[in-house]
């Protein structure tokens, strides 16, 4: 996957997180596995790295997240919940990439 087309995939999920706001039960959920995410991508990627690397990462996201998630966030509803919050901590945690450009 190109890092643009994974840029845009983790912008969609930060929008869909947005729009959640307006649910602030739905909302806070959410945000707990989003933190979720993000723990384990920062175990995985470390504090240096780039956007390709995370990208790399990405690919196999599917494989980690929904047992992360299930451990440490299971909230009523996640499964169903589990690509927008993958897609939002992708995005945040994009912006710490050393290549990172808004």
């Amino acid at each position: 996957m190109s890092v643009d087309l994974a840029r845009q995939q983790w912008l969609d999920g930060a929008r869909r997180l947005n729009e959640a706001s307006r649910d602030p039960l739905e909302h806070d959920r959410l945000i707990a596995m989003v933190g979720a995410i993000a723990d384990e991508l920062r175990r995985r990627v470390g504090s240096t790295y780039t956007l390709a690397e995370l990208v790399d990462e990405y690919g196999h996201a599917d494989r980690w997240a929904r047992d992360i998630v299930a451990e440490a966030a299971p909230v009523p509803g996640w499964a169903r919940q589990l690509a927008t919050a993958g897609d939002a901590a992708f995005h945040l945690y994009a912006r710490g990439a050393v290549d990172y450009t808004p």
